[in-house]
């Protein structure tokens, strides 16, 4: 933002971000329109109502709520096997899907469900969005190429584009070079100006001097202007069943880049965040979204970034853009007939391109192969099966790593250094604290699934000692309950430590994991007087008792 602009006061500069906005926002909105498989005009309408509804509703000042291509991507991907793109059934499934979208937001909102965003880890959102760019960028080589469009998985596309390279029309590729090249080139070097309205502006002047369909560039053709029309979806139970799980993946990705975005720009607008009521919001898009007949909006991060760099900080700049929708679908819509298709195929190409987090990736193979190729399955998985499988991976991938981190914690034997500070070392066989005395962290609370590798530790370790052990102490810094099942598997332990006249302790016992140990009554079988709020005063304790 220039220095001339900070002077101007908020809602001025508000209207002014919201003029390079709609520059930005409507030649991209069509081409997610052509990613869901709807008319480029249905991409128009997520600009008029979803954001009204938006900032009336919404709470954050810099969410910029928009057509997205990922839930673009999930609509299409789930829903062009059950009826063909554009008929009469896929609009009716779409708008199906988006109001059932809402519902389920209105849902989340209603059970304070925000915290969701938080079990999809960033490592493989990257992957999902990496595959959502690599699936959108081949679906759009069709368009770009003109050639016809092949059914079914888009590996299967891009290999049978491959078989029919001759088939290519020149004039249409050429065109789709020169619209990507410039657009990307216009990103890296003016990334201010719009260059995606501009190429689209002049793609309509040249189609309609040049004639372009008469050299076989095809365009948009009629498209019937004014603003939608008000309906319920209509549905049946079998398109009902179909639609839900879609609905349900679309949830998830819209609270968990909506809330990222917002976590993301509120520090910068020195807002509080409150992603529940921006659920609410987000419903109350998605709700007039599917009353207009068109499809799923979602919290956008590239054009939220935008927003603010253009100066926006508060919805009225997106109230300028719906305003200017307003104005195009009223009595401009005439020039689009000119648009090729193979030009918004361009544009939407870059942004699947844009979308390829490759230094993230590389950045997450360098610090945690193990996250990375978490990433590269979630990655194989929107590509190669689809994206709604895709989303379904990220979550079930997201829980499996924390419970595995969980099932699987660090474990570690403290020992005393020279000069008497404590250090760690892997608990491995014949390792001590020091003679007749261990000192063990367990680095997870103690449940079901754990607690017989913490059996195991203690019995390998007593039994693997240089010297016959009489004392251990647990370090439960990183404990804060037990469960059921692992207090019974630690009186059985105790019993078993017992009879080896050795004693067990705990250290930084927090009050939580105190209250559990007397709910399943192990102070009964430890001693009061062996669980200590402190570390270094349970070791002390220990020693003092081995000392006599």
């Amino acid at each position: 933002m220039s220095a001339a602009l900070r002077k101007w006061p908020n809602w001025l500069k508000d209207c002014i971000a919201g003029l390079s906005e709609a520059a930005l926002s409507i030649p991209e909105v069509m081409g997610y329109a052509r990613i869901a498989g709807m008319s480029p005009i249905s991409g128009l309408y997520t600009l008029l109502l979803p954001l009204l509804a938006f900032a009336i509703c919404g709470s954050s000042r810099s969410l910029v709520v928009a057509a997205d291509s990922a839930t673009a991507s999930i609509l299409s991907g789930s829903l062009t096997p059950l009826a063909g793109q554009g008929s009469a059934d896929y609009i009716r499934l779409i708008t199906l899907t988006t109001f059932l979208t809402a519902a389920f937001l209105l849902i989340a909102r209603l059970f304070r469900l925000g915290f969701l965003a938080d079990f999809l880890s960033r490592t493989v959102l990257v992957g999902f969005l990496t595959g959502v760019g690599i699936q959108i960028a081949i679906m759009m080589l069709h368009d770009m190429t003109g050639l016809q469009h092949s059914s079914g998985n888009v590996l299967i596309q891009l290999w049978q584009d491959g078989a029919h390279l001759n088939a290519i029309h020149a004039p249409t590729f050429a065109l789709s070079c020169c619209v990507a090249v410039t657009l990307f080139l216009g990103q890296k070097f003016l990334p201010r100006l719009p260059t995606a309205f501009i190429i689209v502006a002049g793609s309509i002047i040249a189609s309609r001097a040049f004639d372009f369909p008469h050299s076989g560039i095809s365009t948009l053709g009629d498209i019937k202007a004014g603003f939608p029309k008000l309906t319920l979806p209509s549905f049946d139970l079998p398109s009902l069943l179909a639609a839900t799980p879609i609905a349900a993946s679309c949830v998830f990705v819209i609270i968990t880049q909506s809330a990222a975005t917002i976590r993301a720009f509120s520090f910068y607008n020195n807002e509080k965040t409150d992603i529940n009521s921006d659920i609410f919001g987000l419903f109350a898009a998605n709700m007039s979204a599917a009353l207009s007949g068109t499809f799923v909006v979602n919290g956008s991060p590239t054009k939220t970034a935008f927003a603010f760099h253009c100066g926006a900080r508060s919805q009225l700049s997106q109230i300028v853009v719906a305003i200017l929708a307003g104005v195009l679908l009223f009595c401009a819509t005439g020039f689009l007939q000119y648009l090729p298709h193979c030009v918004l195929a361009a544009i939407v190409f870059v942004v699947g391109l844009n979308m390829l987090e490759i230094p993230k990736l590389l950045s997450i193979l360098k610090e945690s192969p193990g996250e990375f190729r978490l990433a590269i399955l979630t990655l194989t998985t929107v590509v190669c099966i689809g994206v709604e499988e895709g989303i379904f991976m990220a979550i079930v991938v997201s829980l499996l790593r924390h419970v595995r981190h969980s099932y699987a914690p660090h474990t570690d034997i403290l020992f005393f250094s020279k000069t008497g500070e404590i250090e760690t070392t892997i608990p491995r066989n014949g390792a001590e604290t020091e003679p007749g005395l261990l000192i063990y962290r367990f680095g997870a609370d103690l449940f079901y699934a754990n607690c017989t590798r913490f059996i195991e530790d203690m019995d390998r370790l007593v039994a693997t000692a240089p010297h016959p052990v009489h004392q251990i102490v647990v370090d439960a810094s990183a404990m804060t309950n037990i469960d059921y099942s692992a207090s019974i598997t630690l009186r059985e332990l105790l019993s078993r430590l017992g009879q080896k006249n050795i004693t067990l302790s705990f250290g930084r016992v927090s009050t939580s994991l105190r209250a559990d140990m007397i709910r399943h009554r192990l102070v009964d079988s430890i001693g009061q007087d062996k669980l200590f709020n402190e570390l270094h005063v349970a070791v002390a304790t220990a020693r003092q008792a081995l000392s006599r």
